[in-house]
């Protein structure tokens, strides 16, 4: 018998071919779809995501994008499919990128109200900084020493 190298199999030789969406083209909303943005994460491909109709849907995340391994993390711009029968329902259909939500913006499809932010989910209101005071550390007097 062969000793075990410790390298791996060939899936670990093979390499995934690298996928650049920067040059995908900007997908617009149709009937039946809506622009939100995920304000909650549940687990098990389900999310909670804020329609830019007014109204908060529960998600269900589509297997295409779950299989391409695409991360859907708080305060993502996301289009949804609203489900015809279930109106509190809707399935995920595209998650965009940073980029493709400013275009969207620019365009008018987002409201000027929508929070695009690009690494955290939601940026920080001015009142909620900590102020710390400058403390000076106490002067040693040779003075007040005993011998």
């Amino acid at each position: 018998m062969r000793p075990n190298k410790g390298k791996g199999g060939k899936n670990r030789r093979q390499r995934k071919a690298v996928r650049t969406d920067s040059n995908r083209e900007l997908v617009f909303r149709n009937d039946g779809t809506e622009y939100a943005q995920v304000t909650k994460l549940f687990g098990c491909c389900r999310l909670e995501a804020w329609c830019y109709d007014a109204r908060t849907r529960i998600c269900q995340i589509r297997g295409t994008l779950r299989w391409n391994k695409v991360w859907i993390k708080q305060g993502d711009i996301i289009l949804i499919g609203v489900r015809d029968f279930q109106d509190s329902r809707a399935d995920v259909i595209m998650k965009y990128s940073h980029e493709e939500a400013m275009k969207l913006k620019a365009y008018g499809e987002l409201p000027e109200t929508a929070k695009l932010s690009d690494s955290t989910t939601f940026a920080p209101d001015a009142k909620h900084f900590v102020v710390f005071d400058d403390i000076s550390e106490p002067e040693d007097d040779d003075s007040d020493a005993t011998t």
